[in-house]
């Protein structure tokens, strides 16, 4: 059996790991991250060229099933799998986290959302968590930042009065409370990402009563057939081989 694993998430390099060498594994990676960490088994590193050109790579390089266990918010590629794999007839499922209950927190449905809402309510100091690709909607917004992301976003991309810390979780309870208090934070805005990885925020953020701003998750596609466990993909996986 080969696969195609679209990876780039911790339960990708899991998946690898388990089903390495027993199935011919090749991990996608869309190269937006310096120096990733890499899974076991062969790596590809770079688009495919929408669904058109993901179509034609499973077929030039004879695919049996493709996993999709990219990040819950990366919408363009699990749209372009869910295309790509219909029309080929190749088997098909999304490896998706579970998404973390939102609890008190404000949910909306885009990071412009989420920068109107942070607008509107006049806090002072924000802690941002949506990534560096998730600034850009807080340009023009009245307020201090701490920005937290695996690597930098463009300078365009960054409001104002900021400070950017980079960093990859996993993150402690402890440690994410102490963060808040030491930069005063008004207010939480994270992606729900789900996780334990970065959990804790939300942990702390309760703890001391910071409100939280929660983007929601995109849509799947029509039609997929999702898991949602790293042992619920490996029994998907036996079960075509």
């Amino acid at each position: 059996m080969r696969l195609l694993l679209l990876g780039g998430t911790g339960e990708a390099r899991a998946l690898a790991a388990r089903l390495h060498p027993d199935v011919d594994v090749v991990s996608s990676l869309a190269g937006r991250v310096p120096d990733p960490a890499l899974p076991v088994g062969t790596v590809r590193i770079g688009g495919f060229g929408g669904a058109a050109g993901l179509r034609t790579w499973l077929r030039d390089n004879d695919i049996d099933v493709v996993v999709d266990a990219t990040h819950p918010f990366a919408a363009t590629i699990t749209a372009n799998a869910a295309q790509a794999c219909r029309a080929e007839g190749v088997p098909h499922v999304v490896l998706a986290r579970p998404a973390w209950p939102p609890g008190a927190a404000i949910v909306v449905d885009s990071d412009s959302d989420a920068a109107r809402v942070v607008a509107e309510r006049g806090w002072e100091r924000v802690f941002l968590t949506t990534g560096r690709s998730g600034t850009r909607a807080f340009v023009d917004v009245d307020a201090w930042f701490l920005i937290r992301a695996v690597t930098a976003p463009e300078s365009s991309s960054l409001p104002r009065r900021h400070e950017l810390v980079l960093s990859r979780g996993p993150y402690r309870v402890g440690d994410e409370r102490e963060l808040l208090q030491r930069w005063r934070i008004d207010a939480l805005v994270t992606k729900n990402s789900g996780g334990d990885m970065t959990r804790a925020k939300l942990e702390a953020a309760d703890d001391l009563g910071v409100t939280v701003v929660m983007v929601d998750r995109p849509r799947l596609p029509d039609g997929v057939e999702v898991v949602s466990t790293v042992d619920d993909a490996v029994r998907w996986v036996s079960a075509r081989r």
